[in-house]
């Protein structure tokens, strides 16, 4: 049997990376497993909470799947994509898929041309109606500097691991991205050794790829690096 642990980003919840979870799970069978990180979720309170916690429980979650199943696969988003370098290098995981991966954070362009958008709907009153308006707005008001300087830490620790990355890899990255630049997917390609390993680029996606214009040709890419290689899909 193989398992998937999904791992959501920095002050995310599971429903970041919900549409292919339910999708894996429903076309496979597979046991997946979206765990919610400590101090995120609905209820986000950051306060408090480190960096070693995010990773400790990912490695809690990881080994307990590990008992259920023969095989791992890991999928991380942007924070999470970073855990889930961090997974892979430290213990037996067969596939590792990095969907917006925050090697960097903060693509300067393009939150120019979202904050143009932003500013432009303001003024005609339909700010309410603006999808980054409403996915970031409880974000910002609910995310203390010391979390951002924890993300921040975590990423310092993780970069060294990405040298012991020799499984097959996935990287996929919006080229819309506001979050994450598209230089930290090529950083991600160029840094990870492993032969066997692919990145797509998807020219419409901002940073929550899975709820994005391209989530098609996402859900593909990672339908054929999972199993359809490997030719273990269920019929």
């Amino acid at each position: 049997m193989i398992g998937c642990l999904f791992i959501h980003g920095f002050t995310g919840a599971p429903y970041e990376v919900e549409p292919l979870a339910s999708y894996i799970k429903e076309k496979t069978g597979w046991v997946v497993k979206v765990p919610t990180l400590p101090g995120h979720g609905v209820t986000l309170s950051l306060k408090g909470h480190t960096y070693m916690e995010w990773i400790t429980y990912a490695e809690q979650e990881l080994l307990t799947l590990m008992d259920e199943v023969d095989e791992v696969y890991v999928i991380g988003f942007s924070m999470g994509g970073i855990i889930a370098s961090y997974l892979a290098a430290n213990y037996n995981i067969q596939k590792l898929v990095l969907l917006s991966a925050a090697a960097y954070y903060v693509n300067l362009k393009q939150i120019f041309l979202d904050s143009k958008e932003m500013i432009k709907d303001l003024m005609n009153g339909n700010i309410k109606d603006n999808e980054l308006f409403n996915r970031y707005k409880m974000k910002i008001m609910h995310t203390p500097i010391k979390a951002t300087f924890e993300f921040q830490k975590l990423v310092k620790k993780v970069k060294p691991y990405f040298q012991y990355l020799n499984i097959p890899v996935l990287i996929i990255q919006g080229e819309c991205d506001g979050i994450v630049p598209v230089k930290s997917a090529y950083y991600l390609y160029n840094s990870i050794p492993s032969k066997q390993k692919k990145l797509h680029l998807l020219p419409c996606s901002k940073h929550h790829v899975c709820h994005g214009d391209d989530y098609e040709d996402l859900k593909n890419y990672v339908e054929e690096f999972l199993y359809k290689e490997d030719k273990v899909l269920t019929q």
